[in-house]
């Protein structure tokens, strides 16, 4: 009598196990006695000539490659920033007219924000502050109408800095945008 109630339990647990199921890849499946929700078979809208391609996020943005650089042209527009911010200052805005004007004037140029602290600070957060800084000059000159796929930015942290001492003369200097002129080539 054991014997038949084992075989039983065997053979009622076996029937209850679905067939063909697919393995979800980096994931534990629970078993399917524990999991209540059925499994729902939607039907596929494309053909495989049709599915749609998956193009990948960029990681990084080729901007304006092999476009000839001005650092200098800009330069006297350099906007400065208050100490752990990346608000352009009121007083600095107007140099991020006069550079709106500037590619108003040469509509087959672009700039690239260079985006600078000074050395207080990790690596990591100066290079996002810096970022934050290039992208709020970059936001500003789209605020006054300027196409922002005219306008590259870069980060460069504490990499770049235009005074080497350590005090705060020297990091107010370093706390800044930079504006490059890019021309394409052959202008």
């Amino acid at each position: 009598m054991a014997l038949g109630m084992a075989l039983s339990f065997i053979a009622a647990g076996c029937s209850t196990h679905p067939q063909n199921m697919k393995p979800i890849y980096g994931s534990v499946n629970p078993p399917p006695e524990v999991n209540p929700m059925p499994s729902i078979q939607t039907p596929n809208p494309f053909t495989e000539q049709q599915m749609p391609t998956m193009v990948p996020f960029p990681t990084e943005y080729p901007g304006h490659t092999n476009w000839a650089e001005n650092p200098d042209q800009l330069k006297d527009y350099t906007v400065h920033f208050a100490y752990d911010s990346s608000a352009v200052p009121t007083s600095d805005k107007s140099k991020i007219a006069s550079v709106a004007d500037f590619l108003r004037s040469n509509p087959n140029a672009a700039v690239r924000v260079e985006g600078n602290c000074d050395e207080r600070g990790t690596e990591e957060y100066n290079r996002s502050l810096g970022e934050r800084r290039a992208l709020a000059a970059r936001e500003a000159l789209v605020g006054l109408g300027i196409d922002s796929g005219r306008v590259d930015t870069i980060s460069y942290g504490e990499d770049k800095p235009v005074d080497t001492r350590h005090n705060q003369a020297a990091w107010k200097k370093n706390r800044r945008a930079d504006f490059v002129v890019l021309t394409p080539p052959g202008k």
